[in-house]
């Protein structure tokens, strides 16, 4: 028995050994684009992926915000903020890391397993912690999703106007339910790359742009003007800065997670890059027009470029529809006890109804810009910010939690206690100015819009029609000789009479 087992097996193992080699020369090829192009791990890959996603259409939308807040307030905003939101990604970064290395010391595998935000509160600090965060991050994910069609459809209307944007979302809202193709972060190697390259594009057509238009006659720079425009412009700022929300999921793709925080400074750095100059430049040619134009296509003239630039960010709003949703993806997967098939088939169809609601929203808010705000202000101030401060504090509130941390605090930041001094402002601040003045007035903004244009608008600040072209009425019938020779004070004295 024992040698018939022995047999077996060495038969098994010589056939396997064969055809792995068989197959390693037929997909040998296979494998080198596919590292090259699809599978990526890398802290490069990480870098495309954060700062892809945090400038996708904000970039459209901040000289908006800068008409709003003024050019001072606009460029100090932009600094500040890039600095919380990379202080929570730290942050976020530690818990991880924290959460990760205790569960592998029990011998947790996650080669099939995504970790994402609410499992890592789920793990340091219960259930409560989980589903709170949980509810805001789907639902933030859920209108980030929701924005980039509005987006898509917003920008395509300038190169073609003769579908209404209602229709274009319905369009574009098939073309983004394809990404529920892309099994994981580690597949947007090529996605993240190209992304980034867009955006990069249209950041400086934008500049350029506004730069030789010129400044238009008479542009007047007058914001902020009102309390209300102030802190939904901050909130908009607030929430370009805060793509947080795939922070957990773009690091658990990373082959060396612990370098992300490093990493996602330097996107915001770049990122910073791109927004200032743009924005800038876009508010000082067109100064107070903007208040009325969101979407900073809509003031360029068209050129050759434009529309480039438009073409460009349609597709790089694809892929962050893709970001933005492939977390929800992973959500219902794991509720429906699918997230370890390994059907790339089945996990697609079982994805789908994840993008009907998001569809549906976005044809019933197509408020370009001030949804951006209102998003910002209720759901980014505490998925992003408030959350991971508040959780940073409770993980290691006790001595015996900050001696075992896995990663002590940086001392530039002056330690255990700098952090959580760091983290109680940010906590505060947030609080006050994002989400209760900001949430006032970005809410504030968003009612208007609806009372303005309703809901399921068929086409968000589009521009008048033009009015009907009246053909030139025929000319007067030939009238009688008498009638015709009749002198003016005759035909006065029958009108009086």
């Amino acid at each position: 028995m024992a040698a018939s087992d022995k047999v077996e097996e060495t038969v098994i193992v010589g056939n396997y050994v064969e055809m792995e080699s068989i197959e390693a020369k037929a997909t040998d090829v296979k494998t080198k684009l596919s590292k090259l192009f699809w599978h990526g791990g890398s802290a490069y890959d990480a870098w495309f992926s954060c700062a892809s996603n945090q400038v996708a259409q904000v970039l459209l939308t901040l000289p908006y915000s800068f008409a709003q807040l003024g050019m001072v307030s606009g460029i100090l905003l932009q600094l500040f903020y890039g600095l919380m939101g990379s202080w929570t990604a730290y942050l976020i970064t530690s818990l991880y890391l924290e959460y990760r290395t205790r569960k592998e010391r029990h011998k947790t595998d996650f080669r099939n397993h995504v970790i994402q935000w609410f499992e890592v509160l789920d793990g340091l600090l219960g259930k409560r912690w989980r589903n709170v965060g949980l509810a805001f991050n789907c639902t933030f994910l859920l209108f980030g999703s929701v924005i980039q069609l509005i987006a898509c459809a917003s920008n395509i209307y300038y190169i073609n106007d003769k579908l209404d944007k209602r229709t274009w979302t319905y369009i574009f809202g098939a073309c983004c339910a394809t990404t529920v193709f892309i099994p994981s972060f580690h597949n947007y190697r090529i996605w993240s790359f190209l992304g980034l390259a867009m955006t990069t594009y249209t950041a400086w057509y934008l500049t350029i742009a506004s730069f030789l238009h010129g400044q238009v006659e008479g542009v007047k720079h007058s914001g902020p003007t009102k309390v209300v425009l102030y802190f939904t412009g901050a909130t908009n700022i607030l929430y370009t800065f805060g793509g947080h929300a795939v922070t957990v999921e773009i690091m658990h793709a990373m082959w060396k997670p612990e370098k992300f925080k490093s990493i996602y400074l330097v996107a915001t750095v770049y990122v910073v890059t791109l927004t200032l100059p743009s924005a800038a430049a876009v508010y000082w040619a067109f100064g107070d027009l903007l208040l009325n134009h969101s979407n900073a296509f809509a003031l360029l003239p068209k050129s050759p470029f434009r529309d480039m630039a438009v073409v460009l960010m349609l597709i790089h709003q694809f892929i962050t529809f893709g970001f933005a949703c492939t977390p929800l993806y992973f959500v219902w997967e794991k509720a429906i006890g699918l997230h370890d098939c390994k059907s790339l088939c089945k996990r697609a169809a079982a994805r789908l109804p994840v993008v009907i609601p998001i569809w549906f929203l976005a044809i019933v808010f197509p408020f370009f810009g001030p949804i951006n705000s209102a998003v910002g202000s209720l759901l980014v101030s505490f998925t992003v910010y408030i959350i991971p401060a508040l959780a940073h504090i409770f993980t290691f509130k006790s001595t015996t939690a900050r001696e075992n941390a896995v990663e002590q605090p940086p001392k530039f930041v002056g330690g255990w206690v700098g952090t959580c001094t760091i983290n109680v402002f940010v906590v505060v601040w947030v609080l006050v100015v994002g989400f209760g003045f900001g949430g006032w007035a970005s809410m504030t903004n968003f009612v208007g819009q609806i009372n303005t244009f309703g809901l399921f608008a068929k086409c968000y600040q589009c521009p008048p029609p033009l009015p009907p072209i009246i053909p030139p009425s025929p000319p007067p019938p030939q009238l009688h000789n008498s009638t015709a020779a009749a002198p003016p004070s005759l035909h006065h004295r029958n009108h009086h009479h």
